[in-house]
């Protein structure tokens, strides 16, 4: 009796991204539904960006794991993420008094944005090595170190974001999608920023 050899198929390299560039798009609108809590943002981050590890470490998982993993991370992620409504209510506070033309407003301004777009690229940066038990603020206190010391992925990470801007300004269904791929390109910085170490 001759055994039959069945090859295993394997996905063309073409297929094998285009599968992860949609793994990232429903990774964002997954990302979306629990960011609806508000300060739930970080918390839905870690939780998408820890799919998409397992996605690249070819790990099962779905949408189940990502719920666990979402209920784990906002049990103390909630306190990031109100602290990090509380900075862009300062932010915001600044941009108005440069506004009015208040005296030094416009540098209060600028460098309140620019603080709030370093502190979001620390907070993605964070959220991307996040891992059930991990501490938020031990995370965040690394993840400014890498923020400051890696602007190249940093502002791969702001380039990201600014595609998220580009897309609600222009077709505001897009940007859901999209967050998958600013998750995505948090955890590439991440591994790029490990592997060369």
């Amino acid at each position: 009796m001759a055994e039959a050899r069945v090859k295993a198929r394997r996905e063309s390299p073409f297929g094998e991204r285009f599968s992860l560039f949609a793994e990232c798009l429903l990774t964002g609108v997954w990302i979306a539904v629990a960011c609806l809590g508000i300060v739930t943002v970080p918390a839905a981050f870690a939780a998408g960006a820890r799919h998409l590890r397992r996605r690249t470490g070819h790990e099962g998982g779905g949408v189940r794991e990502f719920a666990a993993d979402f209920g784990t991370a906002a049990r103390r992620g909630w306190v990031v993420g109100l602290a990090g409504w509380a900075v862009a209510g300062a932010v915001w506070t600044d941009v108005q008094a440069a506004r009015a033309g208040l005296p030094g407003g416009p540098l209060a301004g600028a460098v309140g944005l620019f603080a709030l777009i370093a502190l979001t690229v620390a907070g993605l940066r964070a959220a991307a090595v996040w891992t059930p038990g991990a501490s938020w603020r031990a995370l965040l206190a690394a993840a400014v170190r890498r923020t400051l010391r890696d602007p190249a992925g940093s502002l791969l990470i702001v380039c990201g974001l600014a595609v998220v801007a580009g897309s609600a300004w222009l077709l505001p269904p897009l940007a859901v999608p999209v967050l998958g791929a600013v998750a995505a390109a948090a955890v590439a910085v991440e591994e790029r920023h490990t592997g060369r170490r």
